[in-house]
């Protein structure tokens, strides 16, 4: 870390004794989720920057600050395998960004690796209890910013365009976090307003919030709407935990409660759209290769199964497959809150 703020900070192609710098929340790119790790690595920024490099002075991530047009600060975190792609994952490259909202230009860089050491890639509360993972424009932009743009290349607007709803939503995941549920409603009901605020993370605050505040209809709504988005873009990714080595539900009832919810509304949004699909099973990186992938097979089997209940007439529109573990986003196998993504349940819009 200290490497690459280092060559970011003392590089910086802007001038001025004073420049405002606000901290964009570093993801993982890989899921767009906000870990342990990465709050620990923007803590850690703001250390090096009051420290080392005093002019930079840190603002808070708020509308009003955007407005006057600061840098902007965006990073990633991702796990990577030095020896291949079929390797597990041992070490975590960092990227860092300066993006320069005056001239709209990328003018500083650093990158680094880290190796697995003591990192902490569990997710934090509001990412831990996100129920659908789906390709979202804003988390692809953010991305792009920190990993796909050069130095002194040009900003993507769809990045600019939307930092003041991004601000609000993370305003909301914030009080998620506090447990402040109304506020954080509050806080993502007033995002998705904003241009470039009807976001996935817009989506997954309402429904989290609603259901924590025991509003069953309203959550129920929500997680339709999930859906609804999820099948828009082909490609919808549930958080349907497992016991290890099996087809049946973690023993956790707080945790599979909304289970047949989830499901009895993918079923009825699937029958609406008179969709087709393929359920697709993960698993982690534990065990042998060749069970991991009947293991993936029967837990999407399992899940048709389920969905089929609800809609009966529906088999012959749904196959059933398995990927194991090649597809894993996370690839530490440690089968807790860390790499749950990793055994996700996909549900892909094919023809029919």
């Amino acid at each position: 870390m200290q490497r690459a703020a280092t060559e970011l900070f003392g590089k910086a192609a802007i001038t001025g004794d004073r420049v405002e710098l606000v901290i964009d929340p570093l993801i993982d790119a890989a899921s767009g989720a906000q870990s342990a790790a990465t709050r620990a690595m923007q803590q850690r920024l703001v250390e090096i920057v009051r420290t080392s490099y005093p002019r930079f002075v840190v603002q808070p991530f708020t509308p009003e600050v955007l407005a006057r047009n600061p840098v902007v600060l965006v990073g990633t975190f991702t796990a990577i395998s030095q020896a291949g792609n079929e390797a597990p994952p041992d070490a975590f490259r960092i990227c860092l960004s300066l993006a320069d909202l005056a001239s709209r230009t990328v003018v500083a860089k650093g990158v680094a690796r880290a190796t697995p050491d003591d990192v902490d890639v569990t997710p934090t509360p509001y990412f831990r209890d996100v129920p659908v993972w789906a390709k979202d424009q804003a988390t692809d932009a953010y991305v792009k910013t920190c990993q796909g743009t050069p130095m002194g290349g040009r900003l993507d607007p769809a990045y600019v365009d939307r930092l003041p709803a991004n601000a609000l939503i993370q305003d909301g995941i914030a009080e998620y976090e506090a447990q402040r549920f109304r506020e954080a409603l509050a806080f993502y009901r007033t995002a998705r307003k904003l241009p470039g605020g009807d976001q996935h993370r817009v989506r997954v605050g309402t429904y989290l919030a609603n259901a924590k505040l025991g509003r069953r209809d309203d959550a129920v709504d929500a997680f339709g709407d999930l859906v609804d988005y999820g099948l828009s873009t082909e490609h919808l990714s549930v958080r349907l935990l497992f016991r290890p080595g099996s087809t049946q539900f973690i023993d956790n009832p707080q945790t599979t409660e909304p289970y047949p919810m989830w499901l009895s509304q993918i079923a009825t949004r699937v029958r609406q759209k008179n969709a087709c699909l393929e359920i697709v099973g993960h698993t982690s990186r534990t065990g042998p290769p060749s069970l991991n992938e009947r293991l993936s097979v029967l837990r999407a089997q399992f899940i048709m199964d389920l969905l089929l209940t609800g809609m009966p007439d529906g088999r012959s529109r749904m196959i059933a497959s398995g990927r194991g573990f090649r597809d894993n986003l996370v690839g530490t196998g440690k089968d807790d809150a860390s790499d749950a993504l990793d055994r996700r349940v996909e549900f892909k819009v094919i023809g029919c």
